[in-house]
């Protein structure tokens, strides 16, 4: 069917009609013109410039001015939504769930890109905090992402102004739903509080852990080795008892003091006295870094040991060690640190005890030892402060009774020295006594040993017999001096004794032996002289020129028998000494 067949020709005016296919088909445009001049059938092919579209105000025209049905073309992009209302409430929901950390604001209106960026900081923050640490997240991070939450609120704010919500439709039920999962950060920051409390109570566990180690292999050292690492436990416990008082570790130190004072004890458990000394008294210096009240009953626990350790040791110390004579070591810190002690009212009895028992010593097999021992006993007696004690004059006592017995000791010390042939140091120890005692009961004897331990220095023999203190004989001996110098003339045998002759003014020394002994008294001079009785038996003699200038002592030895009369000549030989 053709379009002239139905409607004929177009009319011309202002009512436009649909065009034909063709130039000139159709209905005519807005300016009268277009009519039908031809059949027009469905299904056959357009030419250029054929169907037509929409036309000018006059009705539908084709693209160049014919008239026709012309199709659009597509929209480029979506028709945009158009923004609703303003709405604060859902605003302030979107940014409370914002709040939560999650970006669930931006979910319910649909930005997922932003979302994205509150899950990843939210997971970098996680990251920086987790697991817990007692020093907590660093503020650095923390104040950044409290920053970026505040944003993403207030961004969020903005975006829910004027978008409506994916879900809940309502913006009342989303706001409800804001602050039910405020409770999430919240619960967050409460839960990493407790675990952070819980690393902090931990960590302080480990540092008790650690001084309790310190302290437990201190027990093993030398106190001197040991002290730097009790010292350093020392000062864990105070600062745990100080800088967290209210924690599990902080309730565990008085106990573990109680180990620890136990611990730097320990030789005095074991009964090392004198090891104890120095860890007690450090002990003593604790409640100078330590709070008294915390350590209660420990404040005192180390005096009576201390005291004990000061009494046993410095006992043991009696007599013994002279290098603590001149202060009185340990007896005397105990007697002026714990003057009103049981330990210290035990001191003076333990020294005058002492002291009587080395002096039965003096009447064994060693005098010399006990005397020396009772030289030191003297020295520490003297040198105990007891004052404070109340011991001063009885310790002036026992210093007393170690002089005497010193006297006597000495004595004995000599003539156990001479019988054993140790003539050298006998005769130093009975010039001491003499030198000590001008009236002492034994002088006389202590003379005749000197004279004899002198002699036999030279001549050995002499010291065989002990000297007495007889004098005398049936036996005249005459000695002579053939020297200008002084001579002293000692002998020794059934009797000991000592003369001295004055030089001869006439006499000179001799230069050689042999012409002394040829020569010497026999020039009829007036040689000094003295003649001394003697009994029968073996004399030693031993004449020592007094002028410095002689270098040596002669000795001779005589055997002396009744009916002889016998004469002894002393010389000086140049360069070589006296002689006989």
């Amino acid at each position: 069917m053709s379009w002239d067949e139905q409607r004929g020709n177009g009319e011309s005016g202002r009512a436009g009609g649909f065009g034909g296919a063709g130039r000139s088909g159709g209905f005519g445009g807005a300016d009268g013109s277009g009519g039908a001049t031809g059949p027009v059938e469905f299904g056959k092919p357009e030419e250029p410039g054929g169907l037509g579209g929409y036309g000018g105000p006059g009705g539908y025209g084709g693209p160049g001015g014919s008239g026709g049905f012309t199709v659009p073309p597509p929209p480029t992009a979506p028709p945009a939504v158009p923004p609703g209302p303003a709405d604060p409430l859902r605003a302030v929901a979107v940014a409370l769930l914002n709040l939560s950390g999650l970006g669930l604001g931006y979910a319910l209106v649909r930005r997922w890109f932003a979302m994205a960026v509150c899950w990843a900081a939210t997971g970098a923050l996680l990251f920086i905090a987790l697991p817990a640490d007692p020093d907590g997240v660093p503020r650095g991070p923390l104040t950044a992402y409290l920053v970026f939450l505040a944003l993403a609120a207030v961004h969020g704010a903005a975006g829910g102004l004027r978008t409506s919500l994916a879900w809940p439709p309502r913006a009342p039920v989303a706001l409800v739903l804001g602050l039910v999962l405020l409770a999430a950060p919240v619960g967050g920051v409460v839960l990493y509080d407790r675990a952070r409390e819980e690393a902090t109570q931990k960590l302080l566990l480990d540092r008790l852990d650690e001084a309790d180690q310190l302290v437990e292999s201190a027990r093993i050292e030398p106190f001197a080795t040991a002290e730097p690492a009790l010292t350093e436990a020392l000062a864990t416990y105070h600062d745990l008892q100080a800088d967290h008082p209210g924690s599990r570790a902080a309730k565990r130190v008085p106990s573990r003091l109680t180990a620890y004072y136990e611990a730097v004890g320990a030789p005095y458990e074991e009964k090392d006295y004198c090891g104890a000394i120095e860890p007690l008294t450090y002990l003593r210096t604790v409640p100078d870094t330590m709070d008294k009240k915390r350590l209660g009953p420990l404040v005192t626990w180390p005096d009576d040991r201390l005291a004990t350790s000061l009494y046993e040791c410095g006992v043991g110390d009696l007599g013994k060690n002279a290098a603590v004579a001149q202060d009185g070591g340990n007896l005397a810190e105990l007697l002026t640190t714990f003057p009103r002690s049981g330990q210290a009212a035990k001191v003076e009895p333990a020294v005058r005890t002492t002291i009587e028992s080395t002096a039965k010593g003096l009447k064994g097999s060693s005098p010399c030892a006990a005397t020396d021992t009772l030289r030191t006993l003297r020295a520490q007696a003297a040198s105990l402060p007891g004052q404070r004690a109340g011991v001063a004059e009885a310790l002036t006592e026992d210093t007393g009774r170690a002089d005497a017995h010193i006297r006597s000791g000495t004595y004995a010390c000599g003539v156990e020295q001479y019988k054993d042939g140790d003539f050298d140091t006998a005769l130093t120890t009975m010039n001491d006594f003499l030198t000590a005692y001008r009236h002492d009961k034994n002088r006389a004897r202590a003379e005749k040993i000197a004279i004899a331990a002198e002699i036999a220095q030279d001549e050995p023999a002499a010291g065989k017999r002990l000297p007495t203190t007889a004098s005398g004989g049936s036996i005249s001996v005459t000695i002579k001096n053939d020297s200008p110098d002084d001579v002293e003339v000692l002998y020794t045998g059934p009797v000991t004794g000592t003369i001295t002759l004055k030089g001869c003014g006439s006499c000179s020394r001799y230069s050689t032996a042999v012409s002394a002994s040829l020569t010497a008294c026999k020039g009829g001079k007036n040689y000094p002289q003295k003649t001394i009785s003697l009994p029968v038996g073996t004399t030693y003699f031993l004449h020592k020129s007094k002028s410095s200038t002689a270098t040596s002592s002669g000795a001779d030895t005589a055997k002396l028998q009744p009916g002889y009369i016998y004469t002894e000549c002393a010389y000086v030989v140049e360069g070589l000494g006296t002689g006989f």
